[in-house]
């Protein structure tokens, strides 16, 4: 069993030490067995909350080499954000003590392309893809009106975005960052390399985080 970490920067320490042991092949596999099950149980006290896109490349357990009870993840596709996943963040930081929010996007992100297609070519898309692709449009035309065209820069713009997003939008969020007690770090991951780097940070200051 590892012990909790207890501030914003030992949960991020936490996390980015998993990450590079996930790059370099030696995971721990930590909190995993029988006993961290039963441990469990009666509650749990996990020490960040995640917020990633739902792309099956990018389970946080794995990539930050975590186990059971250590991250409270919320995942939908281009990790937009609505009623639903604002009241899982508040209830992750008040009621479980969560001091970290992370908000994890990634390259190759089907999302983002598909918010690019729309506003180029003006490609609707189907059903209720078309809300998410539209929660993220407003990333595409910041970044473009910022000059930025590469898929890295758009993509880093829209994980800016969603912090932004979360702070403007949960005041109780807002106000634990203010008083200390919580920090919102914005980090984007490669896949093929595996690597998390920082994108923005609210609350902390930028650590040296693996690939940066």
């Amino acid at each position: 069993m590892t012990t909790r970490p207890q501030t914003p920067a030992d949960a991020l320490d936490a996390l980015i030490s998993g990450n590079l042991r996930f790059v370099s092949g030696t995971p721990h596999h930590p909190n995993q067995d029988a006993v961290r099950r039963a441990e469990l149980a009666p509650g749990q006290q996990p020490f960040a909350v995640l917020l990633g896109c739902s792309d099956s490349r990018l389970a946080a357990e794995i990539i930050f080499d975590q186990g059971l009870g250590d991250l409270f993840v919320v995942r939908t596709a281009g990790h937009v954000i609505g009623p639903e996943v604002l009241g899982s963040i508040e209830y992750a930081t008040t009621v479980l003590d969560c001091r970290l929010v992370v908000v994890l996007g990634h390259d190759s992100c089907g999302a983002v392309a598909a918010a690019r297609a729309a506003v180029d070519d003006g490609m609707a898309a189907p059903g209720f893809v078309r809300d998410i692709v539209e929660r993220v449009t407003p990333s595409v035309l910041a970044a473009r009106a910022a000059g930025l065209t590469e898929d890295s820069d758009i993509i880093d713009t829209h994980i800016r975005h969603t912090v932004d997003l979360l702070l403007d939008r949960s005041r109780v969020l807002a106000g634990q960052v203010e008083s200390g007690s919580t920090a919102v770090v914005g980090l984007g991951y490669r896949l093929a390399e595996g690597t998390a780097r920082t994108v923005t940070v609210r609350g902390l200051e930028a650590p040296a985080v693996n690939g940066r």
